[in-house]
């Protein structure tokens, strides 16, 4: 899966039910997209984007060199736009923990790296085994790919895995067949929905993770991650 930014629940419940996850960093950068945005509730009405500004952000460059503009600035900008949550959510200091050391001490700043921290962090939050490897530092060959679809079933037979679990929207994307020639089988997690009490504020569907953190407990969320998760096979 591509290196999103603070991800909605259903990436979690993706790593939940994967015993290895490859960060897919190998192929061109999308500007804004979910790798360098997210949103979480707005204090008035609604919802808006956190942000990670790059210093070069271009479909010219792929995503493992996408870099940071201002890391520091990130962190502020972010834990800036969670202010409003303080005194209304039950988690609030929890989550400004866990943003924190998302960036403390990162040590670099290819957006990959900040991006992997925190799914890293949330992981350790909840308690989620997350066994992931970086694809561009993987060594693997990835010559002769041509269609978007090839990617996973040529990743997935150098790892020599038995099933590859992709979110149900991708589900036009790939040939079952390209995945059985390699021995592995195809399948999709089709995650529904978790509704949940926001304080004063309306429900938005669909936000980062650290809103669904603000208001839920570690173990009210895996228990949604379990709940709503089901798996389809191909």
């Amino acid at each position: 899966m591509q290196p999103y930014f603070f991800p909605y629940l259903g990436h979690f419940a993706l790593i939940a039910q994967t015993d290895r996850w490859v960060v897919f960093d190998v192929t061109q950068y999308t500007p804004k997209s979910w790798m360098s945005r997210n949103r979480v509730l707005h204090p008035d009405k609604g919802w808006t984007y956190i942000n990670v500004p790059l210093a070069n952000s271009s479909i010219s460059i792929t995503t493992c060199q996408a870099q940071v503009l201002d890391l520091a600035g990130v962190q502020k900008s972010l834990l800036g736009k969670l202010s409003h949550y303080r005194r209304k959510s039950p988690f609030y200091d929890q989550v400004v923990s866990l943003v924190n050391r998302v960036f403390h001490d990162l040590g670099s700043d290819l957006l990959v790296d900040l991006n992997t921290r925190a799914l890293q962090e949330v992981c350790r939050y909840l308690e989620l085994p997350f066994n992931y490897s970086v694809c561009s530092r993987m060594g693997l060959d990835l010559s002769g790919i041509e269609g978007a679809g090839e990617w996973a079933p040529s990743i997935s037979k150098q790892l020599g895995a038995d099933v590859y679990l992709n979110p149900m929207g991708g589900r036009e994307l790939f040939d079952p067949l390209d995945f059985t020639a390699g021995n592995t089988r195809l399948a999709f997690l089709d995650f529904s929905p978790f509704a949940y009490e926001t304080g004063p504020y309306q429900h938005e569907s669909g936000l980062s993770i650290l809103d669904v953190l603000m208001w839920n407990s570690p173990i009210d969320v895996v228990r949604a991650i379990e709940s709503n998760s089901k798996i389809i096979y191909a």
